[in-house]
């Protein structure tokens, strides 16, 4: 099958795929065969991250799609992040290297700083993936904040580049604010910004400043639905003018909110473990969104962040820590 349309990236010889497959919360014993019926249905760009903790499956399944015949290593994006225990320099090389080793690659087409937040470092060999708390079995766990300047995790990210082991690096989870002072000492520039985005947060001035300076914008949870975040109830799809438009289309509600981001000149990485899912999230390029479609999707704009550290590590990790204002 082929792939989905593509977006250029600004100092790459390569394009990142319209749309990839989110291997966020994707079950460990579900993610060998999930990742490999996506690349059976066309998804060419995987979205993994240690902090996911199913790397080594993700990798089962790229190698089983390998095999299969139905792609070569270099029709793949495989997209990865450097969780936040190893934001000190001498510490992300070895992320790295244990994110290719699981993942069973040579090399990320795509390396992100998952958020701006330095934890403490936990060795891999003690507890892989690290996750928030630098230790869970104390009275009172909380996570442990470090001082670690962004610039000194880029620069050690630029000697993946040079090293060959990644092909882009970019940022997740950052703000105008964190990219306005990374652009200052890059001398490798951000290829790509993943952030939340959805009818519900559209983070229109985010968007429009990092589409300024060349870098491509990717959204994770691009369908606006709460449930993966402390059981939030909130749904785009369920709004009644995404019903309506779909229906006007012949499309289902998913396909229309992805469509909506794809319109905006960014990337999506819906996830989902269901095949029929798969099929329908990866079709979106037989219909167009009239602009008084786009509009009626614009103004379901909420601003409403279902992945905000300002709420869940103070929640689930003991640990106030906002990102963003």
């Amino acid at each position: 099958m082929d792939s989905s349309p593509t977006f250029k990236l600004a100092d790459s010889t390569r394009a990142i795929p319209a749309v990839g497959f989110g291997c966020w919360k994707v079950a460990k014993d579900l993610a060998p065969s999930v990742v490999e019926a996506a690349i059976k249905n066309g998804y060419r760009h995987i979205d993994c991250a240690a902090d996911y903790g199913n790397e080594a499956e993700v990798g089962q399944g790229i190698a089983r799609g390998i095999e299969s015949g139905n792609v070569k290593r270099e029709d793949l994006w495989v997209t990865s992040k450097l969780w936040n225990t190893f934001h000190e320099p001498q510490h992300v090389r070895p992320a790295c290297l244990k994110t290719l080793k699981d993942l069973g690659l040579d090399y990320l087409d795509l390396y992100l700083i998952h958020f701006p937040i330095s934890l403490k470092y936990v060795p891999i060999e003690k507890r892989y993936p690290p996750e928030w708390f630098h230790d869970p079995n104390v009275e009172d766990p909380k996570m442990e904040l470090i001082a670690v300047p962004v610039q000194s995790t880029w620069e050690a990210m630029e000697a993946l580049v040079k090293e060959g082991l990644v092909k882009n690096i970019g940022v997740s989870n950052f703000s105008c604010q964190g990219i306005r002072d990374l652009m200052s000492y890059a001398n490798i520039k951000p290829a790509v910004l993943q952030v939340e985005l959805h009818p519900y947060l559209q983070q229109v001035n985010l968007v429009r400043y990092a589409q300024s300076l060349g870098i491509h914008v990717t959204a994770f949870s691009p369908l606006g639905h709460g449930a993966s975040y402390f059981n939030q109830s909130a749904a785009v799809i369920h709004e009644n003018s995404v019903k309506t438009i779909a229906k006007k289309h012949g499309v289902t509600e998913a396909q229309i909110v992805l469509r909506f981001g794809y319109q905006r000149g960014y990337s999506v990485i819906p996830k989902t473990s269901k095949t029929e899912r798969l099929k329908e999230n990866i079709s979106l390029f037989n219909f167009h969104l009239a602009n008084e479609d786009m509009e009626e999707l614009r103004i379901l704009e909420r601003n409403l962040r279902f992945n905000d550290p300002g709420q869940f590590c103070e929640k689930a990790f003991n640990s106030f820590c906002p990102i963003f204002d």
